[in-house]
């Protein structure tokens, strides 16, 4: 029995009206994006002059109320109640947690479909997923095609379709486990994408792919990302994906799957598709705002073993971060690359204390690490200040350098994000990806062999945005901004153009999970290592006894 009415789905097709930006009102107010008058989901805006930002930040328990402000929740993912069909792509799972988030009213017909890389019948994930298909009749599991021995299915990405026939794409960097929601994670959400006005499929024999950064390309990549799991896994997706219209959608998807690609291959749509080759392309795409120096940041909760120098990090992963539209001559210099990672500190600090440092991973400890480490510790920037207070360091700081605070001190970073700011000041935003590729070669790809093959051992995906995919109507010059603590950037920043000009500039947030400036690290910081014991107690009195020994 129902505890309230639910209103029906709609019974035939339809296409958003021009008036339409897409949201369900009941489950997308306005008050819960800020400032309602401006208020958007995945950067639209009736503004001529603000949109929200595309990425949004995890909701935590433990912080403050001005702290999870525009923030998203499992519940506001997966909780509406003409949900039909949930496919859920992750690493770990806790399919009664997924359950729970539900609508209680209809949970129990959902279709659900647990897509996981764990292949091995005696991994305790694979367990846990079979144990709950036997007590949810709705649950099925999928395991992933997992060619790769050092490879995982890394993805997290929700497929929803309706009972009112629209579909939607949530991406994000959370592990469907409640400790990941208490930490500090990212989501990109679509509108609701209607069925298209009539069924079409996307032509996979064509000579040449859609624009980077339509909504048509879109669908196109992520199409054939589902493919590279076999025909037979996910079929019943992909055939209903085809119908439906992704035009609203204003990112780039950048993803990996395992197995090897030829960059010296001439085929017309398969080439340079996945992991930094992939990257590169949109990249090449992407005009840059200023000559400046830019400054990019990597900011990952895992540091994989890249080698005893900084080879591949240099020649293949920071040069594809460095790619531009062309090479310009009048560009100052390349990128300044920052790294930020939490240290002990923040982990002792934060909202589940140590337990949050098992899912954060950089291994300092042998030689071969110690190697690594002593290339990286110059670009290591700070999580958070150290200070447990903004107030308290601006007040011991000679410097007048404005501290721009994030809100997310206290959740530990499971988020990654690579951001390119424009200037050095990081006042403005080239591109940013929001991913759950960590820096690792089994995530991005390794290096060129002689054979022009790059290898890949994981499944990853997330999306790429950048200002210019907000500027085919809009009358104005448009930026990418940071803004914190909320997805809207403030009235009061509108800039209305040189001079006074009635050409608006238009300003696109970009939601931040750390603080500005960076803080580097001294040379008495060490990154946070989960297998090195720690007997400093967390702010709940707990030690840390070091990863695997509980």
């Amino acid at each position: 029995m129902l505890n309230r009415p639910i209103s029906p789905p709609a019974s035939n097709r339809q296409k958003l009206s021009d008036s339409s930006d897409g949201l369900d009102t009941k489950h997308h107010k306005q008050s819960e994006r800020g400032d309602s008058k401006f208020c958007a989901l995945n950067g639209v805006s009736n503004s001529p002059a603000n949109i929200s930002s595309p990425i949004q930040l995890t909701r935590v328990e433990g912080l403050s109320y001005a702290d999870n402000v525009d923030t998203v929740s499992l519940q506001d993912i997966v909780g509406d109640p003409l949900i039909k069909e949930c496919w859920v792509f992750n690493y770990l799972f806790d399919v009664d947690f997924l359950i729970s988030k539900f609508d209680e009213d209809v949970r129990d017909t959902i279709l659900v479909k647990i897509v996981h890389g764990s292949w091995r019948k005696e991994d305790s994930n694979r367990i846990h997923i079979e144990d709950a298909t036997q007590r949810y009749k709705n649950v099925q599991a999928i395991t992933a095609y997992m060619p790769e021995m050092f490879g995982t299915h890394h993805s997290k990405m929700i497929i929803l379709l309706r009972h009112d026939e629209q579909a939607q794409i949530i991406i994000f960097t959370a592990n469907i486990v409640a400790g990941d929601w208490r930490m500090c994670q990212a989501v990109w959400r679509s509108l609701l994408l209607p069925l298209l006005s009539e069924a079409s499929n996307i032509d996979e024999a064509a000579s040449s792919l859609p624009s980077i950064g339509s909504g048509a390309r879109f669908k196109s990549d992520l199409l054939a990302y589902l493919r590279a799991y076999g025909k037979a896994r996910l079929e019943s997706l992909t055939k209903q994906l085809r119908e439906y219209d992704f035009s609203t959608i204003r990112a780039a998807l950048i993803a990996s799957t395992p197995g090897k690609q030829n960059l010296r291959s001439h085929e017309p749509i398969s080439e340079f598709t996945w992991g930094w080759p992939g990257l590169r392309n949109i990249l090449r795409c992407i005009p840059l705002s200023s000559l400046e120096q830019p400054r990019v940041t990597i900011q990952v909760s895992s540091v994989a073993s890249l080698g005893i120098t900084d080879k591949w990090l240099e020649s293949t992963f920071f040069k594809t971060l460095a790619t531009t539209v062309e090479p310009k001559k009048d560009i100052k210099s390349k990128p300044k690359f920052s790294l930020v990672f939490p240290t002990a500190h923040d982990i002792r600090r934060s909202v589940d204390g140590y337990d949050s440092g098992g899912s954060i991973h950089m291994k300092i400890q042998s030689a071969a690490q110690a190697k690594q480490l002593k290339y990286l510790k110059p670009m290591l920037c700070h999580w958070a200040d150290k200070s447990d207070s903004h107030e308290v360091a601006a007040s011991s700081s000679s410097s007048s350098v404005e501290i721009r605070e994030a809100g997310r001190r206290r959740a530990a970073p499971h988020i990654k994000t690579y951001m390119r700011f424009s200037d050095n000041s990081m006042t403005k935003i080239d591109w940013a990806i929001m991913t759950s590729a960590n820096l690792s070669t089994q995530a991005w790809g390794a290096a060129t062999n002689g054979a022009g093959e790059v290898r890949i051992c994981s499944y990853e995906i997330g999306v790429v945005v950048w200002p210019a995919l907000w500027d085919d109507n809009i009358k104005g010059s448009v930026e990418m901004v940071p803004t914190f603590k909320k997805d809207l950037p403030s009235v009061d920043e509108v800039d209305t153009g040189a001079g006074g000009s009635s050409m608006p500039k238009v300003r696109v947030g970009l939601r931040m999970p750390f603080d500005l400036p960076l803080v580097p690290y001294t040379d008495d910081d060490s990154p946070w290592c989960a297998t090195v014991p720690d007997n400093k107690p967390d702010w709940m009195g707990r030690v840390w006894p070091g990863f695997g020994s509980r």
